[in-house]
């Protein structure tokens, strides 16, 4: 299933994505699309509903985050080999694990704000990881087991907080806006294989990121198992898991960087694409 939450900001229903890409309406079953949807119970009833007896959204509504009350937003960095070359940092021995803020979340195809004087603002197509049952201690074996589905994220960052000012990378990842997920979540069982998905990344047309989860230092399973080792997960959370070579940081021969104006499209294999306009800083 491809699940989904639409209309205006503060105000979105839940939904399920047909088979012609059309939204249909499910608030007549469930009140909104929370982590207590996505277990395997929850994900079971909505399956057997029979798409074609729900009503159509109208006209072309705008596509929220697909899970409401998100409690964590869990990023895995230097995740494929390629891109910590280009970075020029070694390979982790273990994930190089941040945050990015909950109220940087958004949905797939909202505007993005640039931070106010930021000279660094990048891209990153991220395969994002929901998890759907409460996880802690988990074994690698049963890792997947946990995981409800997959999403489309962009991780966006902003290059000078992330490294040049001190501290840790969180500073970087979590501006408002920052956080572009969805526009579905599309259930574990229809994707499959999670370590076998193309991604892609354009800016203004052209092609900077074109990757694959198969090139991913560690896996979705390897992921899920080892942040459940620190920090009990619950249904909802999500953790956006790395991201290909291609961010502007490894640009050549120069790095290069978002400005108002620009406008960035992504998308994963079987997950959907996002469309962002970066619109400049202003205080209102």
């Amino acid at each position: 299933m491809k699940l989904c939450r639409y209309g205006p900001v503060g105000q979105e229903k839940p939904g399920l994505v047909d088979a012609q890409g059309r939204i249909r309406d499910l608030s007549a079953h469930i009140a909104d699309l929370t982590g207590a949807e996505i277990g395997a119970e929850g994900l079971a009833k909505l399956a057997a509903i029979d798409p074609a007896s729900l009503p159509l959204a109208e006209g072309e509504p705008r596509y929220g985050v697909p899970v409401k009350g998100v409690g964590k937003f869990i990023a895995i960095g230097l995740n494929y080999a390629d891109h910590a070359a280009e970075s020029n940092l070694p390979i982790p021995e273990e994930p190089v694990v941040f945050n990015k803020w909950v109220n940087c979340l958004q949905g797939a195809n909202d505007p993005v704000t640039i931070p106010r004087d930021s000279l660094k603002t990048d891209w990153e197509v991220e395969l994002g990881v929901v998890i759907g049952k409460r996880a802690s201690y988990v074994e690698l074996d049963e890792a997947l087991d946990y995981v409800a589905g997959y999403c489309t994220i962009n991780d966006v960052s902003e290059r000078a907080w992330q490294t040049e000012r001190g501290g840790t990378w969180d500073k970087g990842k979590g501006f408002p806006t920052f956080g572009p997920v969805g526009p579905w979540l599309v259930t574990a069982d229809e994707v499959g294989d999670p370590q076998d998905l193309s991604m892609w990344l354009d800016v203004n047309g052209k092609r900077v990121q074109n990757g694959s989860t198969k090139t991913m230092i560690f896996s979705v399973a390897e992921i899920v198992a080892y942040c459940s080792q620190f920090t009990t997960l619950e249904p909802g959370d999500i953790i956006t898991t790395g991201t290909p070579p291609g961010v502007g940081l490894g640009q050549k021969p120069e790095p290069w960087y978002l400005k108002a104006g620009d406008v960035v499209t992504l998308g994963i294999e079987k997950l959907g694409e996002q469309r962002q306009d970066f619109v400049a800083w202003s205080r209102d």
